[in-house]
């Protein structure tokens, strides 16, 4: 199995999958990973992503634009299983534990 995963921290994303199980599984050629830094599809000469919220609010969004380049360039215009997250659905709190 391929994975290619497209994040703002790629060295994250692989210090985690090549431990352990995953790291096993990579060892005997049972999986691969692909990390692909965002950061390399924007446009702006400061490479950043992230801009403010629509109708003001505290914190920052997303580009869309960048993350769409990045999967263009992965998927390579094949039709690819995709999975994106997101922050929305309710936190994970003790009382839900």
């Amino acid at each position: 199995m391929n994975y290619h995963v497209l994040t703002l921290f790629p060295e994250m994303i692989r210090d985690g999958f090549e431990t352990s199980i995953t790291g096993r599984a990579v060892e005997k050629g049972l999986l691969s990973l692909e990390t692909v830094n965002i950061r390399d599809f924007s446009v702006n000469k400061h490479n950043r992503v992230d801009d403010t919220p629509y109708g003001g609010g505290m914190g920052m969004v997303m580009q869309c634009d960048p993350l769409y380049r990045a999967w263009e360039e992965v998927r390579e215009g094949e039709k690819v299983h995709t999975i994106l997250m997101s922050p929305q659905g309710a936190p994970f709190c003790q009382e839900k534990a």
